[in-house]
């Protein structure tokens, strides 16, 4: 398994004639948009992180013709293929946006790093940020003018019917929509925040976990490069649903009767490096949203972005010494706010995927929510699956029994593990040898998926970068 963190960056720009316009300041949008890219290259380039960075770009012809840099291209051949653009065809975004999410998703089908139905790691991703620059005119193909944002549903990349939808939750969509006029206006230009545009483009952008961008002026340009720069994060989005009541004091609250922006929230956890190694380390995935079948011939499709529900009922936080664990700080949100604000940094609450257990459809905790001691920030603790149980057994081993289990204690092991999801067997594994404890799971139990689903994955790992349907011409 491979785990990558330098980010992806790729450039998708509007290549329709459209984009020939001109705007008060003598030049065309395309021209704007070139400019807004070199722009973002130097703004980026400040961040000793960016030696890093690797980028692409993407114009809006047709296939593989579109495709101007790609992964074993230069920083010369983008910066060449950029300049070259020219805006002469139609406005074909989806088309455009698929072959950009296909082109990201390649390189996942030989790294295996999506583990299709062995849980998700968010120590193991491939951040990705697609800017695109536009001008939000009418969306138009060889078949018409179109209202909605429509991505082509067929694609020639292997495996990508394992996913719901064409992005994976490491990738975020942001879109720079030029609106700058022809003519300069006499009124004085509002200072403060960018506004979102209001082309089909931007639902788009917010179902990623990414945003638009609606640009009246050279300033405001900037001043959305200047966010976007910023927002260059490792990390995964993560959809957090509010499951069960509200905390009791809020119950009483007239005023805060029916959903509140915090019960829902998609968001990135974000995903940082070890400092010494560069890379990630984790040891718990977040569970699939089903049991696997080892006599189902194919995997259920998985959402990009995991549906992770939280329950407000008050725990206590539990780690065991030796136990390893994973802990994520949540990008701020309304349920950050909402939690901070009760400042209560001794108490959690759990997170749940519903139907990841073999019983009941909330499934077992497999974390927690947790405000930190310096109430400055909630992370995401990921833990052993039903960890309130496996826990105080492996404490019990720890300190009671002295790594010599008895007939009993094996007992209540083995009934755990009946509870557990099979994909959780290895990292179990992995954390009793790190405890001191390595012969406790057999060799030989079943990991949960059917030969046929294995084999397929096998064959998925093993296509090559050269993938016919996306090599450029």
């Amino acid at each position: 398994m491979i785990s990558y963190t330098m980010p992806v960056i790729l450039f998708l720009i509007d290549t329709s004639a459209s984009m020939n316009q001109r705007s008060h300041l003598g030049t065309t949008y395309l021209d704007i948009a070139k400019g807004a890219v070199e722009t973002f290259l130097k703004l980026r380039s400040r961040d000793p992180a960016s030696r890093g960075d690797r980028y692409m770009l993407v114009s809006f012809e047709d296939a593989s013709v579109g495709i101007k840099a790609g992964w074993k291209d230069s920083h010369a051949t983008l910066m060449t293929e950029l300049r070259t653009l020219q805006a002469v065809g139609l406005t074909t975004f989806g088309q455009s946006l698929r072959i950009a999410f296909d082109l990201l998703n390649l390189n996942r089908l030989v790294s295996g790093i999506d583990n299709y139905g062995q849980g998700r790691n968010p120590f193991f991703l491939e951040p990705a940020v697609i800017v695109a620059i536009t001008d939000g005119s009418k969306l138009t193909s060889t078949s018409g003018v179109q209202d909605e944002l429509h991505l082509p549903l067929t694609t020639p990349l292997p495996g990508s019917e394992l996913t719901k939808e064409p992005f994976r939750w490491d990738q975020r969509l942001f879109s720079l929509v030029l609106r700058i006029p022809g003519y300069a206006s006499l009124e004085p230009e509002l200072l403060g925040g960018v506004p979102p545009d209001a082309s089909p483009i931007t639902p788009m952008c917010e179902v990623t976990g990414g945003r638009s961008y609606s640009v009246f002026s050279q300033r405001m340009l900037n001043q959305c490069l200047e966010s976007l720069v910023q927002k260059i994060h490792s990390g995964v989005v993560i959809n957090f649903e509010k499951t069960g009541p509200d905390p009791p004091e809020d119950v009483s609250m007239e005023v805060k009767s029916g959903p509140q922006p915090w019960h829902s929230c998609h968001k990135l956890i974000y995903v940082r490096p070890n400092p010494k190694t560069g890379v990630p380390v984790g040891h718990w995935p977040i569970p699939e949203s089903f049991w696997p079948d080892q006599n189902s011939p194919t995997l259920p499709p998985r959402m990009a972005h995991p549906q992770v529900r939280f329950c407000c009922a008050e725990a206590e936080p539990m780690v065991v010494d030796k136990v390893p664990f994973d802990k994520y700080e949540l990008e701020p949100s309304p349920l950050t706010q909402y939690i901070l604000e009760k400042k209560s940094p001794l108490t959690c609450w759990q997170v749940f995927v519903s139907n990841s257990a073999k019983y009941g459809d909330l499934g077992q905790p497999f974390g927690y929510l947790k405000a930190s001691t310096a109430l400055n920030c909630v992370n995401l603790f990921v833990m052993p699956y039903n960890y309130p149980v496996v826990l105080p057994l492996l404490d019990d081993l720890i300190k009671v029994h002295k790594f010599k289990p008895t007939v009993k204690w094996r007992q209540s092991f083995e009934n755990y593990l009946k509870t557990m999801p099979p994909y959780y067997i290895t990292p179990l594994r992995k954390a009793l040898r790190m405890m001191g404890a390595p012969n406790l799971l057999a060799d030989s139990m079943e990991y949960g998926l059917s030969y046929s689903v294995v084999s397929y994955l096998k064959k998925l790992s093993q296509q090559r970068m050269q993938c016919v349907c996306y090599e450029r011409e």
